[in-house]
């Protein structure tokens, strides 16, 4: 599962998710990719579950490359615990996506094949997302 080696700190307030992202907007390594049209948190199990559905329907064909990374740091309180009594301990780590990011690119493998596996890589994640192709791809190919 994806997570940081080491944080600076163990934990972290929820911050505000406003605006496009204006980074990591752009297909930069494969022909195909997944691009989030709404803005959420992904956790790092939903990564590798995405991760793990494209990498079975390519079945060891191409290359793909994952464009989030799980940094910040989720906490919570047990069951059934009153108010106060400070803040929860860490549960894991989520990355913050917003409208227009990169999640997956996916490079080596026939248009059919990348819509596909990207398609079931998009089921298994909690936004809703859409299949963009690299501008200058050959469909010729």
């Amino acid at each position: 599962m994806l997570q940081p080696k080491k944080t600076k700190f163990r934990r972290q307030q929820k911050g505000k998710m406003k605006g496009n992202a204006n980074r990591g907007n752009q297909i930069a390594f494969g022909s195909f990719g997944i691009k989030a049209l709404e803005s959420s948190w992904i956790t790092g199990r939903q990564i590798e579950a995405a991760r793990i559905a494209v990498t079975r329907k390519m079945q060891r064909q191409g290359q793909i490359w994952i464009r989030i990374f799980p940094d910040k740091p989720i906490t919570k309180k047990p069951a059934e615990v009153r108010m106060g009594k400070g803040k929860g301990a860490p549960e894991g780590f989520v990355a913050r996506v917003t409208p227009g990011r990169i999640l997956f690119e996916a490079e080596g493998i026939p248009f059919d094949i990348a819509k596909e596996a990207l398609r079931l890589a998009a089921q298994k994640l909690p936004i809703k997302t859409k299949f963009v192709v690299r501008h200058d791809y050959d469909f010729n190919e």
